[in-house]
């Protein structure tokens, strides 16, 4: 009986033990089922990927008629090559013909991608108890595997990045191996010449510009950045964020500000009142925050929180205005910043 468990599939998908019999790849990564399957087959093709008789299936096709899979697994190849069966969708209802297959699959890999199985399941009892079956188990990745992932596609692209690359395409990125992929794909056409990725590659390539765009507003504001912020509103309004909803959380971004700076005024260093806020800052905008407590005193932030209310109640009075008031308004406190 063979079981393997999640973290040794791809060590397994380096080197497989078998060259024929039932590989059964599963899980709720349906991305990372993909992936699995599609390296097995690619190892199992040999030196001469050209060569090899590659069959597809869908599961409810075989559903219909399963007897097609056994005729297909007995056949002989007209053309030579390794012969391999991939059945995508596979289910329970496929244990039955591949019981006439599990002892002699004669010569055949059969690579099968199902969603999560449990271990009563009857197709994964199967295939766990063949003596010519391997189950490999698909599972989100932890974020030890996703930064391994990261850093071996770099390597293997010769691409050099910075210190904050991966943390940030860690951040962005979710669980999902096949989005993972995709998104590193990108990365990796995008720097096939320079060879090397920076952090703003990365969130220029990968990341919401909407979200960006916001954080961008918010601190280009604050730390008296005009060519910055008028960057960050053009990109904001590329991307339909609603104006008003800028004024709104510029209102935030002040008040959260006019707060910390309380405790900056009883003695308390900027870092440390920033690493004590929940949710914490993302660690690249500790900088420019440290810089906006420096520039704005709690009278000029006040200033600023009675420019936002009136900037909110204009844009509210004339909708149609609101891009023009939200730009006004920013601007002005961007200048009133720049000359603290």
């Amino acid at each position: 009986m063979t079981s393997l468990k999640a973290h040794e599939v791809a060590r397994y998908l380096a080197r497989p033990d078998l060259s024929e019999g039932i590989f059964l790849a599963y899980g709720p990564d349906g991305g990372l089922v993909r992936e699995t399957a599609q390296r097995l087959i690619r190892y199992l093709s040999g030196d001469d990927p050209g060569s090899a008789n590659v069959t597809i299936f869908d599961g409810p096709e075989l559903n219909a008629d399963p007897s097609l899979l056994v005729l297909e697994a007995r056949s002989v190849s007209l053309f030579g090559g390794k012969r391999i069966i991939r059945v995508r969708n596979a289910s329970k209802t496929l244990a039955a013909p591949l019981k006439e297959l599990v002892d002699d699959p004669g010569g055949t890999a059969i690579v099968l991608e199902a969603d999560n199985l449990t271990p009563k399941d009857a197709l994964r009892a199967l295939v766990e108890g063949a003596k010519l079956g391997r189950a490999l188990p698909c599972y989100p990745d932890s974020d030890e595997t996703l930064i391994a992932l990261m850093r071996e596609t770099f390597n293997q692209n010769g691409i050099r990045h910075d210190n904050d690359v991966i943390p940030s395409l860690r951040e962005i990125l979710g669980n999902d191996r096949e989005i993972t992929r995709r998104e590193l794909e990108k990365l990796t056409l995008y720097s096939a010449k320079t060879k090397h990725l920076t952090r703003e590659d990365v969130l220029l390539l990968c990341a919401d510009n909407g979200a960006l765009a916001i954080d961008a507003i918010l601190d280009s504001t604050g730390g008296g950045h005009a060519e910055k912020l008028e960057l960050a509103l053009n990109r904001a309004v590329s991307a339909n964020v609603n104006p008003q909803q800028l004024l709104a959380m510029l209102t935030n971004h002040f008040a959260s500000l006019r707060r910390w700076r309380t405790e900056v005024d009883k003695g308390k260093p900027a870092r440390a009142v920033l690493e004590g806020v929940k949710p914490k800052p993302h660690f690249s905008r500790m900088g420019t925050l440290e810089q906006q407590l420096r520039l704005w005193s709690d009278r000029s932030l006040a200033i600023a929180a009675d420019r936002l209310l009136q900037a909110t109640s204009d844009s509210r009075r004339r909708p149609a205005l609101a891009e023009a008031v939200l730009r006004r308004t920013t601007l002005a406190l961007c200048m009133m910043a720049a000359t603290q």
